[in-house]
């Protein structure tokens, strides 16, 4: 989960790394040339319809094997933006989709990723809560008060409070009636929800905070106070940043 804390770096790639394949760090090489080549395409520098570098030219700009090249290019070609021909290469077919979200969620790995996913939170959850308090139906509000309850009931791992935060955001963009912010949710999961544990159990200071934290957002969507609800947000996760920001200095 998305905890703030032991997330590996960026993959690096380094020397001596020839011949390892995809496994350990060949895993991060791998995910390391897919981004370049997606940006690479994304840019313009291989247009749709031209030929990639091949392997062994790809091997040397980016320092990897042709082991790890040939992996980064079969998840190019599994996401439909390249195709792969028997002795003329790997060519475009388009260009990668500027929404293709889920692919830039899978590179977050640092505290630095993680404040910036908060940032984006904050953007989308405060307005949210706001449509939340104006939208809110009996059924919307039992349905944040159960999540609300599950928070409160936590006393199991660190995974189990992330799941019951991320159940109380996602019953609030439910209650918006706008699908596209539960979609958006869904497609950020429970891994956008940043706790800055330092062990594998809750901390009840931390889970403490946060409850009151909820509670005063349930309250203003509940008396349908949108301009409440809103700034109960922000405070929310400006303090879920600052929380962070206190963890890993």
């Amino acid at each position: 989960m998305a905890d703030g804390h032991g997330a590996d770096g960026p993959g690096t790639h380094g020397h001596g790394t020839h011949g390892h394949g995809t496994h350990g760090h060949g895993a991060s090489l791998a995910d390391r040339v897919e981004g370049e080549l997606r940006r690479g395409i994304g840019s313009g520098e291989w247009r749709p319809g031209e030929l990639l570098p091949s392997e062994g030219e790809l091997a040397v700009r980016f320092d990897v094997s042709r082991t790890v090249v040939r992996e980064a290019i079969s998840r190019l070609r599994a996401a439909g933006l390249v195709e792969t021909r028997r002795g003329r290469g790997s060519s475009v077919l388009a260009r990668p989709a500027a929404q293709d979200f889920t692919h830039s969620l899978g590179t977050v790995r640092t505290p630095g990723d993680r404040l910036h996913l908060l940032e984006l939170r904050r953007g989308i959850e405060v307005e949210a809560a706001a449509l939340a308090a104006a939208r809110r139906t009996p059924e919307a509000l039992a349905a944040v008060d159960a999540a609300l309850r599950r928070t409160a009931a936590v006393r199991g791992g660190a995974s189990d409070a992330v799941e019951a935060d991320f159940a109380f955001h996602r019953a609030i963009a439910a209650a918006t009636a706008n699908r596209f912010y539960l979609d958006l949710l869904d497609t950020l999961g429970a891994g956008a929800i940043t706790r800055p544990y330092a062990g594998p159990e809750p901390d009840p200071g931390h889970l403490d905070q946060v409850l009151g934290e909820h509670r005063r957002i349930r309250d203003a969507i509940a008396s349908g106070d949108a301009m409440g609800a809103a700034a109960a947000m922000r405070t929310h996760l400006d303090a879920s940043m600052a929380r962070l920001r206190g963890y890993v200095r």
